[in-house]
């Protein structure tokens, strides 16, 4: 007995086959996707590297402070500083430029 499919499982064949391939699309380059998930882990990596980059900046800068603060003056550092910032040298000191 030769028996053919109806036009009805023939169309809801063809609807699961385009389903399957749609959901098989959003898993690999959907914004929940696989490539997206790759794309977000790099920038998390690259993002992490900066932060901890502007964390070694802020504790130096946190040091800096500290040394010139009232409660803990770190004298070579304050001259250091003054000679930086306001263009002074001492009597007995040669500038060559």
């Amino acid at each position: 007995m030769n028996q053919r499919l109806s036009i009805s499982a023939i169309v809801f064949f063809a609807l699961m086959i385009l389903l399957g391939l749609y959901f098989a699309y959003a898993a690999v380059q959907g914004p929940s996707g696989i490539l997206r998930r790759v794309q977000l882990q790099a920038e998390t990596q690259e993002l992490a590297q900066q932060r901890d980059m502007l964390q070694t900046e802020v504790d130096r800068m946190r040091n800096l402070t500290r040394r010139l603060s009232d409660d803990y003056l770190d004298i070579d550092l304050l001259d250091e500083r003054a000679r930086n910032v306001l263009g002074l040298v001492r009597a007995d000191e040669i500038i060559i430029r």
